[in-house]
């Protein structure tokens, strides 16, 4: 970290381990200090002289009491102590650490609230239908808008009404500096996440034994921390269409079969889409039965898609880069 070098916030939600993923892949890149907060436990492997701050859970406790504002928030519960504790932990930090801003990834409400103490503020998106008046909001107050993807294969409209407020960084991937192996096995991997499935194992087995080939499970209960290996070596990996996900997919060259999972907002879905577009993935809108794998693996095993146009060569770099910009007023 050079002399002079900014000192921010940087708030991660908690659900699944995208948000978190995403923080440390720009890490190494990012010439600041930063303090960070989150419902999760402190990870391993944080940069010298950043902080994690633990917060209160403001999820739990029961029926929420108005916790929309009747529409313009997506959560602010009435009566919280979790929720208040967090708001008041992020603003000590901003006052006794004299932050020059913030990153948000994500969150509307904090969003709002860094811009109510003044701080310049850089906010991360996901792609789906985020035209609600909260999310439009959160928008409007920040200053710089990271798009974690490639402009031109996914850009919805409501992004590009912003014009430069937003950049399209490519995709973020941990492993967007390695180089892929030469060589692949017969082996399909099932890379899972951690955001929650609706395929169940019975299905999974189902696949395994419509394709003919040994499968490998990552993620859920079978969590890698570095799956780069099985990536590059697949001879066919099948993902959700989770954002880290499709940025390791594309670091890797994979040949893949992308199957969008429900979430809010229709975020894997509206990527599954894009994808379908572009040619990089055989994508298939539900889980496929069993007559269906063994064509869809075929198909995959045997695509060279260019995956170089989700632009994840400097991605990480380049978020470093817009968010250092944005708190030092430089855009």
């Amino acid at each position: 970290m050079s002399d002079g070098a900014p000192r921010l916030g940087w708030y991660v939600h908690h659900h699944g381990r995208g948000h978190l993923t995403r923080l440390l892949a720009i890490a190494p890149y990012l010439d600041a200090a930063v303090d960070c907060l989150s419902s999760l436990p402190a990870p391993p492997g944080l940069p010298s002289g950043w902080t994690w701050t633990v917060l209160e859970r403001d999820d739990d406790g029961g029926d929420p009491v108005d916790p929309t504002v009747d529409g313009l928030l997506h959560w602010a519960p009435i009566g919280h102590v979790g929720h208040r504790s967090r708001l008041s932990v992020i603003a000590a930090a901003a006052t006794a650490r004299r932050w020059d801003g913030m990153v948000v990834d994500t969150s509307v409400e904090v969003t709002l609230f860094a811009r109510l103490l003044g701080l310049r503020t850089v906010v991360v998106t996901q792609p789906g239908n985020r035209v609600d008046r909260p999310h439009l909001l959160g928008f409007a107050a920040a200053d710089t808008v990271l798009a974690p993807w490639a402009r031109g294969i996914l850009s919805p409209p409501h992004l590009e009404a912003l014009g430069d407020k937003v950049v399209h960084t490519g995709g973020i991937s941990r492993f967007s500096s390695r180089s892929p192996r030469s060589g692949r096995t017969d082996e399909v991997v099932l890379l899972a996440g951690a955001g929650g499935s609706a395929v169940g194992p019975a299905a999974i087995r189902d696949a395994e034994k419509a394709t003919g080939r040994p499968w490998r499970i990552l993620g859920g209960s079978d969590w890698a921390d570095d799956p780069w290996e099985a990536l590059t070596s697949a001879a066919v990996v099948v993902s959700y269409a989770g954002q880290n996900a499709v940025a390791d997919l594309a670091a890797a060259h994979a040949p893949a079969i992308v199957v969008p999972q429900d979430r809010p907002f229709d975020e894997q879905r509206e990527t599954g889409r894009a994808l379908r577009r572009a040619g990089l993935a055989q994508v298939s809108d539900e889980w496929p039965d069993a007559a269906g794998w063994q064509d869809l693996v075929e198909r995959a095993s045997t695509a060279r898609p260019e995956w170089e146009r989700w632009e994840v060569v400097g991605a990480p770099q380049r978020a470093a880069t817009a968010i250092v910009d944005t708190v030092r007023g430089d855009r």
